[in-house]
């Protein structure tokens, strides 16, 4: 099933041409890796799957985006926001503690009741594989816990207002190894019930993690296949030469 339907994608900032004429399809329940250099477009890409690069006044875009075979354009933005999750690359958990964090989202929806609050919450830190480190100290400040764990009490509580896609921005790359394999831990058993896209500048990540990877440089889609294949075999000598740091 297509989750994104991607067409000839084009987005300016200013006279910046960030992505040019990008076409690609992501399937549910699966992880795409975004891989390429700084300024290649990754961000952006991801940004605009659930209209956030709206929020800068020059953006201008053509091409289309669907999620489900809808344009996210005929979508209510809140809406499409609550279905596409998004990780960024810094934790920030809010100046609450652990459980208010994970639930604040949940709350703004207007989810009420102790014990469905209390549900969803366990449910939430369980999928981002934080529950059996915070289950007993739920009411301390989650200024408390380590970087590894603020990042996954972020995936919480993105979780928590249930989405079907969750983005993730280089959710690693302020992280210590172990946490990282933690981190990627939580990905991989993500995709049985929601679609991960995930842009990252560690391409052994990318490797490990993604069904699929897409290789962008200086704006363009240069290629995406199943990861195997863009790892051992890729089409483009671009994809080879990055892959082998020859460059980025």
């Amino acid at each position: 099933m297509i989750k994104f339907n991607v067409q000839n994608l084009n987005i300016w900032f200013a006279s910046l041409h960030a992505l040019k004429g990008v076409n690609l399809q992501v399937q549910a329940n699966e992880i795409l890796s975004i891989i390429g250099p700084s300024n290649s477009g990754k961000t952006t890409f991801l940004r605009e799957l659930n209209r956030l690069n709206e929020l800068n006044q020059n953006f201008k875009m053509k091409g289309s985006v669907e999620i489900d075979q809808h344009d996210i354009l005929d979508i209510d933005v809140e809406l499409l926001r609550r279905k596409v999750g998004m990780v960024f690359a810094m934790p920030a958990p809010l100046p609450l503690s652990i459980l208010d964090n994970v639930l604040y989202g949940a709350r703004m929806q207007g989810i009420r009741g102790k014990n469905k609050l209390a549900e969803i919450a366990e449910e939430a830190l369980k999928h981002a594989y934080l529950w059996d480190e915070v289950k007993d100290r739920l009411s301390e400040s989650a200024f408390k816990l380590s970087g590894g764990q603020q990042q996954r009490l972020c995936i919480a509580r993105t979780l928590a207002v249930g989405p079907e896609v969750i983005l993730f921005d280089e959710p690693c790359s302020g992280l210590d190894p172990i946490s990282t394999a933690k981190v990627e831990d939580a990905m991989l058993k993500l995709k049985k019930d929601y679609t991960v896209i995930l842009v990252t500048n560690n391409v052994k990540q990318a490797a490990r993690v993604g069904d699929k990877t897409a290789f962008f440089l200086s704006g363009e889609l240069i290629e995406m296949d199943k990861t195997e294949k863009i790892f051992t075999a890729p089409a483009d000598k671009r994809t080879d030469d990055y892959i082998r740091g020859k460059f980025g």
